[in-house]
């Protein structure tokens, strides 16, 4: 190709740089492409001079490979020649051509039925006299669709235990000119194999398979191959898969609530498998089956109540024309049913002695709880009086605050006292201990009138203690006369026994 360039090039500026030669000229295209089969149309104009040149001949010619062959041949006198083997397939496009008196102007050709043998660069040459030869190239490509086809690698695809994988599926574009592009669609996890051949005559075909490890989950996926031409789809076909493989075993009808006395209880063999399975085997291990079972293909049918009997692990063999696969189910039975709690799931029996045990052990320490709130409130109870528990502070009558510490004496009281009733707060008095305390039910007590002028304080619960001298002290008396319009309580506060009363 880039000779007949280069030598287009060369008789365009003979053309050109001959003397007398710039008003003659040979137009043509470039270049120029066609598919197998269709056809193509080869441009040749001759610009004459005026005063024109006469045309001697007009010749053109196939330049491959450095070698020229005649193609189709127009003259004046002789008239219109082609040549084998292009005699049926080019022909000169304008009739005055071929006329008793030619036009040589226009020459162009048209080729038809186009193969890959015509692949080449085309000369077209103008004798003239006196000006000589002119002549100009174009090149002409030939393009070959490709033929494409996806089948299955093998008629059967089986499931094999290993992770070897294997083709599935090839997808082929043949006699292609270029060569194609081939690409997969498919949620299957697999890789792809492409290889490239060179035809004979110059086309390419391309074959790709694909790549996966037969297994029950690629049963019946698709697979879609897409073929792309010159950066165009022409193809995309599509297969389902169909793999073969063993039973997939699993039985169902055991509810793990198989209890004494149920009725209509069974055992279903459930198989998944291509081709379908053709025999079900059942067996008792460690055992035989028992008498009240009846066996329909595929189901045990227990008839009458659960009994202990029933109890074992039971095996289904389920067998195609690929292989024979197991599944099995360990069946227990329990004296009572197990109820599911409202709303909830059902309890298992072997964690009805566990939960038990935990429920007695959680009954204990609730139970200890409960009783030692009971205790404390008996011992509570004992230490409450009338209306609420004194444990705020109350007034007693005591000798006040000693002279040393120089504090002011009190108003002296008289001598009948009021006692205005309680507030619910001033009814809760402190806990008084110690040994100046009191204890026991009423008592009377005669007070003396020197007591009653001494002023009143407050204390609390364990500042019933002597204090130096040198400080400002208080004590208990040790027996305080108690008014006969008065109560002692078990804290070692008094009221007065109309608030006793209330």
């Amino acid at each position: 190709m880039a000779m007949a360039v280069l030598t287009s090039f060369w008789i365009f500026l003979m053309a050109v740089c001959m003397p007398g030669g710039s008003a003659q000229m040979v137009q043509m295209d470039a270049s120029k492409w066609g598919f197998v089969g269709t056809q193509v149309e080869l441009r040749c104009l001759f610009v004459n001079s005026n005063p024109p040149v006469k045309i001697s001949q007009v010749t053109w010619q196939k330049f491959l490979n450095g070698t020229k062959q005649n193609v189709a041949i127009a003259n004046p006198t002789m008239g219109v020649s082609v040549l084998p083997p292009f005699k049926d397939r080019v022909s000169f496009k304008q009739p005055a051509v071929r006329q008793r008196t030619p036009s040589l102007e226009d020459t162009t050709i048209m080729f038809s039925n186009l193969q890959l043998s015509d692949e080449a660069a085309y000369i077209c040459e103008y004798t003239t006299f006196p000006a000589g030869n002119r002549e100009n190239m174009v090149n002409l490509t030939v393009y070959a669709q490709p033929t494409t086809e996806m089948t299955l690698s093998t008629p059967t695809i089986v499931a094999r235990s290993s992770n070897r994988k294997t083709p599935v599926a090839t997808c082929l574009s043949a006699n292609g000119k270029p060569p194609s592009m081939i690409t997969w669609d498919t949620r299957l996890k697999g890789e792809a194999s492409t290889q490239e051949t060179i035809n004979a005559n110059g086309t390419i075909t391309v074959r790709s398979s694909y790549l996966l490890v037969p297994s029950r989950a690629t049963h019946q996926q698709k697979l879609t191959c897409i073929v792309t031409y010159r950066n165009e789809r022409i193809s995309a076909d599509s297969v389902i898969l169909n793999v073969l493989y063993e039973p997939e075993v699993t039985i169902e009808g055991f509810d793990g609530n198989w209890y004494l006395n149920r009725q209509d209880v069974q055992l279903t063999c459930k198989a998944d498998a291509n081709p379908p399975v053709t025999v079900y085997q059942w067996k008792l291990l460690n055992g035989s089956m028992p008498n009240n079972v009846e066996i329909r293909n595929n189901t045990l049918f227990f008839k009458g109540p659960v009994t202990n009997d029933l109890a074992g692990t039971y095996v289904c063999d389920a067998t195609n024309n690929i292989g024979t696969r197991s599944g099995l189910v360990e069946v227990n039975v329990t004296e009572f049913p197990n109820i599911p709690p409202p709303g909830g799931r059902e309890i298992p029996q072997e964690q009805h002695s566990s939960g038990a045990a935990i429920g007695g052990a959680v009954g204990g320490v609730v139970l200890l709880g409960v009783a030692g709130v009971l205790l404390f409130v008996f011992l509570r109870r004992r230490q409450r009086t009338f209306k609420g528990d004194y444990s705020t502070k109350k007034h007693v009558f005591g000798n006040g605050y000693s002279k040393a510490g120089g504090m002011p004496a009190h108003p002296p009281l008289p001598k009948n006292l009021q006692y205005p009733e309680d507030s619910d707060d001033e009814k809760k008095p402190a806990q008084i201990g110690g040994p100046g305390g009191f204890e026991g039910s009423d008592r009377d007590f005669e007070a003396d009138a020197e007591d009653l002028k001494r002023p009143y304080f407050t204390v609390d619960e364990g500042e019933s203690r002597e204090y130096d001298e040198r400080t400002l002290a208080f004590q208990y008396d040790p027996e305080p006369e108690i008014a006969d319009d008065m109560v002692s309580q078990t804290d070692g506060s008094v009221i007065s026994k109309k608030e006793w009363y209330v």
